[in-house]
């Protein structure tokens, strides 16, 4: 404790959520099951041009999602020196707990970035963050009382410091921890932030992982600074790999896609590869599918829907790309974002992107053709995070403010 001090600390009546998962609840990266489906939201007949604001914060910098669990908000960012963690109330934006620690700043090319990357998971009461440079949090998630913390290496970060958002499964918290020379995999035991596993072959880049599930043994599908890897959830053992080498200014930042036994990767000048993982006798056999050199993504994760993979190119335009066979169905001419990123989250009847702009589109999921039905303005300064969907509420993170819009 002698190195985090609670701002405050508000313990509130009712039900902390533990084990269970309310419908609306974004409890970590990408959603409940990691893959940016969201449930309980109900497309307008019309989507209108503006959204009505509720309320807005200002939290610090820092380009981590925030996650909703019941209705608290959690926010990852950092002012001056410190990194912070919010509690927020999600009806109002009121604080109800901050917790503040020192870290190192953020510097070179990666500065204009200048917050954590990493976006909080919540599970069983605890709040488990990864700041920029590496250090690991776990708060309590009623009170923001520090429970454990770790730096297994540091000054040992990739090149624009760590990006990869915890898991936590199966009462591990789960980090990839390290750079390029020094890292690797670490599951900490959620209740005491013991070592459980550690796989130290090779340092993380900027991707965060999957879970998958092959005859009965779960997965924690990620990549390296080198490979795609599966790993065993229960005892850190490497379970199969495949090469995947960033090129030049290439960069392995995407979320694997899992569907079902099959693993797509995809990354800048590499472009997008299905592999089916087999299991045979106490071997894991990865076998590639399809390959699809022309289309990539490079700071965005593809959502996958009824077949169909929507991203965002490596040069900034929107895509649709077969996930049976890989062939890519369209690709939008428009450029919608220079830098590749994006956040893209599949609400049922529409897909919603959210460039760099602050400029959420709205477009219908289809393979025939990009067909938009709405922009809608969300911010006013860049937006690196993901937004949180939940019923016509709209959660969006800008440069240094959160923000709730209502969807009429």
């Amino acid at each position: 404790m002698s190195r985090f001090h609670r701002v405050c600390a508000v313990v509130l009546g009712g039900l902390l959520l533990g084990g269970a998962v309310f419908a609306q609840d974004w409890p970590q990266w990408r959603g409940v099951n990691r893959d940016g489906k969201v449930t309980g939201f109900t497309a307008p007949q019309a989507w209108p041009k503006t959204l009505e604001q509720q309320w807005k914060v200002k939290v610090g910098a820092g380009d981590a999602s925030p996650v909703l669990v019941g209705e608290k908000l959690y926010v990852f960012a950092c002012q001056d020196d410190q990194e912070m963690i919010y509690c927020l109330s999600a009806k109002d934006g009121a604080a109800l707990w901050v917790d503040k620690y020192p870290a190192p700043p953020v510097t070179g090319p990666a500065s204009r970035h200048a917050g954590p990357r990493g976006t909080p998971a919540v599970a069983e009461g605890k709040v488990v963050t990864l700041g920029s440079t590496g250090i690991v949090s776990c708060i309590d998630a009623a009170t923001g009382q520090v429970l454990w913390t770790k730096d297994e290496f540091p000054k040992q970060y990739p090149m624009f410091f760590t990006a990869m958002s915890p898991l936590i499964v199966d009462g591990l918290a789960i980090v990839q921890l390290g750079g390029k020379d020094q890292g690797g995999i670490i599951a900490y035991e959620l209740a005491t932030g013991n070592v459980k596993w550690r796989w130290l072959e090779e340092g993380p880049e900027y991707a965060s992982p999957a879970l998958m599930t092959v005859d009965g043994v779960k997965q924690l599908v990620t990549l390296t600074n080198k490979r795609v890897v599966g790993v065993s959830v229960a005892d850190g053992k490497l379970l199969w790999s495949l090469p995947f080498v960033p090129e030049m200014r290439a960069y392995n930042a995407a979320t694997p896609i899992i569907d079902g036994p099959t693993v797509i990767i995809s990354g800048a000048r590499r472009g997008t590869r299905a592999i089916y993982i087999e299991r045979k006798g106490e071997v894991f056999l990865p076998r590639e599918v399809w390959s699809n050199p022309d289309t990539a993504v490079q700071y965005n994760t593809p959502v996958l829907k009824d077949g169909l993979l929507y991203g965002l190119t490596d040069r900034g335009n929107l895509f649709c790309l077969n996930a049976k066979t890989g062939k890519t169905a369209w690709t939008d001419t428009a450029q919608t974002d220079r830098g590749g990123f994006c956040t893209l989250l599949d609400v049922g009847a529409a897909l919603l992107a959210l460039p760099g702009s602050g400029e959420l589109i709205v477009f219908t999921p289809t393979d025939k053709a990009y067909t938009e039905l709405a922009r809608i303005k969300v911010a006013d300064t860049p937006t690196y995070a993901s937004p949180v969907i939940a019923g016509n509420r709209i959660f969006v993170k800008d440069q240094d403010s959160v923000t709730l819009w209502l969807l009429k």
